[in-house]
């Protein structure tokens, strides 16, 4: 338990550390580089994204899953380390080559800087967090991240310095992620041993990682398509507005990740050892402390939204304001489905359920954005984001509850939710008796937090919430009654 609660602790400590940079460079990029500039970058970068993910197959989620399995033995993770890697080098082969004859000879405009976006193409090839996330070894990648990030965040205030810099930006940005992957090969030689590949056993491995493949496609078709489409029927103005808002939201989407990341392998572990219990206390410890994130932060931005927008991206992005608002209700839909994925359906090889969760809200999404962004702009996208992540929710909540008590699960942390619609109120109330100004939004996120804090003690105290004792007792399940 206390391995468990230390890499919870690195990753939310790196997310925190995330959550930090952006807040430093953004209003610095968004006022360097404009909307237009912005615009283009989240364009090329969508782009290239999406390239990325289709290479990257579902080799993350099925190398995790693979090494967590086979970790007791090192030549078998060896072996499946190998295995795995070969599929990932040849699919990020063709993926790359297929990403440079578009650049060169499908686009008119943005050329020099899809080429830059190669680089950070290029990093997927060499992406092997998964066998460390696998290992549960989440120390090295938290501090490889960190060091890489805060030069990266140096070089932009260093050199970017107007939207002629975007070549600048986006070399910088690209670099960063390239060197970050790059970094833990240098560890690869102390893990695993060099182990003969098996055709055969390479290609049983084909089949498992394909169905992985398409929920992240699908996932990628409301993340990304929403920008691209925003790009093709509207302005890059359009772009950057959703970009920035969907900036603000990834804060606690990284952090519900960072404990998804975590559990995954835990989650394997015990499956494989048949302790039933124990998943049930894991999974509803999980959904308790990713509600209590999701409401601080989720009903936060809602709360500072309209001073945030203008006070951190400056007047010409007041319209992110709106959108903040709305994707902020997807906080909840991706914290409780992120706990269903990674610690129930994935563990349990529920894969054809979390595969059919994510084409449905993959369909609608794309659906939605069709027709909303030609009547709404960004604000459509939102709303297609919206439908898109509660359907995947529900589709996965209505499975899990055949196996999970999670009817109960849920309401027990309704609390948390009434805890945070109070601290909303409260910093709405705040943000229209004082006026918009950088004092204003410091006071709402001062009194909003405390507020918040405040309340979820005195629930804790008053209900004796298991929760209290999660935080500060390492045995967590030998208190829980």
């Amino acid at each position: 338990m206390q391995t468990l609660k230390k890499n919870i602790i690195y990753n939310i400590t790196y997310q925190i550390l995330v959550i930090i940079l952006p807040l430093v460079t953004a209003p610095y990029v968004s006022r360097v580089l404009g909307p237009s500039a912005l615009g283009r970058y989240s364009y090329t970068n969508s782009i290239a994204y999406y390239f990325l993910l289709i290479a990257m197959l579902g080799i993350s989620t099925y190398g995790n899953r693979s090494i967590a399995a086979s970790r007791d033995d090192k030549k078998e993770m060896s072996k499946a380390f190998w295995e795995i890697y070969s599929i990932q080098f040849t699919s990020y082969f063709l993926a790359t080559t297929f990403y440079i004859i578009y650049a060169l000879f499908f686009t008119s405009d943005n050329k020099v800087i899809f080429l830059i976006q190669l680089l950070y193409l290029l990093s997927g090839l060499v992406d092997i967090s998964w066998l460390f996330f696998g290992l549960e070894k989440f120390k090295i990648t938290v501090i490889r991240n960190t060091v890489i990030k805060i030069l990266t965040v140096f070089c932009v205030f260093i050199f970017v310095k107007s939207p002629s810099d975007l070549g600048v930006y986006t070399f910088i940005m690209s670099v960063g992620t390239l060197i970050s992957e790059s970094y833990l090969w240098i560890y690869i030689s102390k893990i695993v041993s060099f182990e003969k590949i098996e055709i055969r056993s390479l290609i049983a491995r084909i089949k498992p990682i394909l169905v992985l493949f398409i929920p992240v496609i699908s996932y990628s078709i409301y993340k990304v398509i929403g920008k691209i489409l925003l790009g093709n029927l509207t302005t890059y103005e359009e772009v950057g507005f959703f970009q920035n808002s969907d900036k603000i939201i990834s804060i606690p989407m990284g952090i519900i990740t960072a404990i998804g990341t975590v559990m995954l392998p835990r989650m394997t572990h015990i499956v494989a050892r048949g302790e039933r219990e124990s998943e049930k206390n894991y999974i509803r410890i999980s959904l308790k402390l990713v509600t209590i994130v999701a409401s601080a932060i989720g009903f936060g931005i809602i709360g500072t939204s309209n001073i945030l927008a203008v006070i951190y991206f400056g007047r010409e992005y007041a319209a992110t304001a709106p959108i903040m608002s709305l994707l902020s209700l997807t906080i909840f839909a991706v914290s409780w489905a992120n706990v269903m994925r990674t610690q129930y359906l994935i563990p349990n090889n529920f894969d054809r359920v979390y595969v059919s969760s994510t084409l449905i809200g993959a369909a609608i999404n794309l659906t939605a954005n069709l027709f909303l962004i030609p009547m709404f702009g960004a604000n459509g996208t939102a709303v297609a984001t919206i439908l898109a992540e509660f359907s995947v929710m529900l589709i996965q909540l209505i499975f899990c509850a055949k196996y999970l008590p999670m009817t109960h699960n849920i309401f027990i942390t309704f609390p948390y939710i009434i805890n945070g619609l109070v601290m909303m109120i409260f910093v709405l109330f705040i943000g229209r008796w004082l006026g918009t100004s950088l004092l204003t939004l410091i006071i709402q996120i001062l009194a909003g937090g405390l507020t918040y804090i405040m309340l979820t003690i005195l629930y804790f105290v008053i209900s004796k919430d298991e929760m209290l004792y999660f935080i500060l007792k390492s045995k967590t399940f030998k208190k829980i009654d």
